[in-house]
């Protein structure tokens, strides 16, 4: 901050009024940080991982690292021999990462790890290694610990790759609440593995796929058109590339949701604009997939709600017969649910209600317009909800998901 920045405005001359003085601050903070894809980050020979978030001559070789239980059972052999290979000194924290475990008690669980770790917070940026669940709490509690201490990202999930990995958001959930407390913190860089994707599961697979669907509706039609290609074979490979074919179509989905996903967020990455097209699917989705745990994932949840908005967007003339046909086809072959039942018209007209509340008093939803574009719109209906949701369920009896 310079001294132009700092403005004074004085009455205390005039004797007439109480003596006043007031200062404008006004300072810039400068977010930059780097979203990486680097294959196979625990090899030996890849410093990648030693290296991130570090700041030339004054870094140290120790680290707070927290990591997913599952992905330590799993991953932790691996990860114990790179840190040793580069000589790191390392505290491990290892979470249950559950949507159920999102939680301030989880968030303080680091916190008081990163306290006895007696971490430099400057020289000595914590590692966070799972899915979304963990890279958020992990965010959230160093944006805390001392107000701010770096991270390092290295998502081991889909949705971790292409949304959670990505963005600046942190958070919990609270009071039954999805993500209800949180903070705007950027990673000093993430790490994007897709080796990792070789030990998810199917389903946990279909998830991260809504999330690039998602980006993939509202502004990137040939991203769709790729994943209605190739959306199938991408779920049997684990996105891994059996051939050559099938390794590009994989790096070129992973690239556009990415590369999507940034260009929305880096113009509102504190969200000063309201009318976000990445909240597409993220309208009614947080609160049916609060009231469908465990049941439903988040992709899931996501799905759901844009299955419901595009079918008011095609009662509204938006979307043809066959862009919904296509879409409903593509969330098929996604193995995504596109209903649950604690999607009722009741919590719809409650989210809804929540939803406007956070965006200022507009719904600012997000409709598809065709495929690949997308609008806003304020004036949606509880009866307009009612029908959609009806059209929703018929077409699910012809959808056959697991999460139904």
């Amino acid at each position: 901050m310079t001294p132009g920045n700092l403005t004074v405005a004085r009455a205390d001359d005039d004797l007439s009024t109480p003596p006043t003085t007031s200062w404008l601050v006004e300072a810039t903070r400068t977010v930059s940080y780097s979203v990486s894809v680097s294959r196979d980050v625990f090899a030996l020979d890849n410093p990648a991982l030693a290296t991130a978030g570090t700041v030339g001559a004054g870094e140290t070789r120790r680290r707070f690292v927290v990591i997913d239980k599952l992905v330590h059972e799993i991953y932790g052999d691996q990860l114990d021999r790179y840190l040793r290979h580069h000589d790191m000194t390392t505290q491990l924290c290892v979470l249950d990462a559950t949507e159920q475990q999102k939680t301030l008690d989880s968030a303080t669980e680091v916190l008081r790890g990163l306290d006895e770790f007696g971490i430099d917070r400057r020289r000595e940026p914590v590692i966070a290694i799972g899915g979304g669940v963990l890279l958020d709490l992990v965010g959230l509690a160093s944006s805390l610990y001392r107000r701010h201490t770096p991270f390092v990202r290295v998502p081991t999930t889909l949705i971790g790759l292409v949304d959670a990995g990505v963005g600046v958001k942190t958070g919990v959930n609270f009071n039954g609440q999805k993500n209800r407390l949180g903070t705007y913190e950027a990673p000093s860089t993430a790490l994007l593995d897709r080796n990792f994707l070789r030990s998810l599961d199917r389903r946990h697979l279909s998830n991260g796929l809504a999330e690039i669907l998602k980006i993939a509706l509202i502004k990137d039609l040939e991203l769709f058109v790729r994943l209605e290609e190739s959306g199938g074979v991408l779920l049997d490979e684990h996105m891994q590339g059996a051939t050559p074919a099938t390794e590009l179509a994989a790096r070129e989905v992973l690239r556009r949701a990415v590369h999507g996903m940034l260009e929305e967020l880096q113009p509102n990455l504190w969200e000063t604009g309201l009318e976000r097209l990445v909240d597409y699917g993220h309208s009614f989705s947080p609160a049916i997939e609060m009231a469908g745990l465990p049941d439903l994932l988040h992709g899931e949840a996501v799905c759901v709600d844009m299955a419901l908005t595009t079918h008011i967007a095609h009662r509204r003339g938006l979307v043809s017969d066959v862009e919904l046909g296509r879409v409903m086809n593509v969330m098929r072959l996604l193995e995504l649910p596109v209903h649950h039942p604690s999607c009722t018209p009741e919590l719809l007209v409650r989210a809804l209600v929540d939803t406007t509340r956070h965006r200022d008093g507009l719904q600012r939803l997000p409709l598809p317009v065709g495929i690949g574009a997308a609008t806003f719109v304020n004036d949606v209906s509880a009866d307009e909800l009612a029908l959609a949701a009806e059209s929703v369920v018929r077409a699910a009896r012809t959808v056959p998901t697991g999460a139904q």
